[in-house]
């Protein structure tokens, strides 16, 4: 009888594995698939996969947490320039370009934070609401990404070629990928209604 419970309980616990698997395979495929019609889908795919049990299918629920990604890597790409404007022996242009990209990060930082906050708020707004509200995110996206290639645009010049230059460029292009994959998801989620 111990025998059989056994086998029972065996045999439900790798139906529920299987149930569980199977959602999140189709919780990614959903994000592989809406990742399509992005400028980096392999980055887009990688950086949103962990988050497919809270995606499951909703275009919403994706372009918010593809923004929410964007937010978190501006603020930890803003924070890796803040603590590089403390080192010493940086060249006077090093320094400058330094500062207004510190600037650059914190508008982009707070574009971004608005526009989190306008799709968690928005409920379910329709019509003419609900075009006010993503053109209020569309916006602010979009000037994000000003932002930061305009903070990478502060490093040209051969002046400024090295290590600071190159480890800033690493940090922001990263954030300005992730947020145009952002636009994009958000793009086709407001085209949908």
């Amino acid at each position: 009888m111990a025998k059989t419970g056994c086998l029972l309980l065996l045999l439900s616990l790798l139906y529920t594995i299987s149930l569980v698997t199977a959602a999140g395979i189709a919780d990614t495929r959903f994000i592989r698939s809406s990742c399509k019609s992005t400028t980096y889908p392999a980055l887009c795919v990688q950086s949103l996969s962990a988050y497919a049990p809270s995606i499951q299918h909703s275009p919403r629920q994706l372009a918010v947490t593809a923004l929410s990604v964007s937010l978190s890597r501006a603020q930890s790409a803003k924070s890796f320039v803040t603590k590089l404007r403390k080192f010493r022996n940086l060249k006077h242009r090093e320094y400058e370009a330094i500062a207004d990209c510190l600037d650059e990060m914190g508008d982009t930082v707070d574009r971004l934070s608005k526009s989190v906050q306008e799709l968690n708020h928005m409920g379910q707004a329709k019509g003419q609401d609900f075009l006010w509200h993503m053109s209020n995110v569309e916006t602010w996206v979009s000037a994000a990404l000003t932002d930061e290639n305009t903070c990478t645009d502060g490093f040209g010049g051969k002046a400024l070629e090295g290590k600071v230059k190159s480890s800033v460029r690493a940090q922001v292009v990263n954030v300005a990928q992730v947020t145009s994959n952002a636009l994009s998801l958000i793009n086709k989620f407001a085209g949908k209604h």
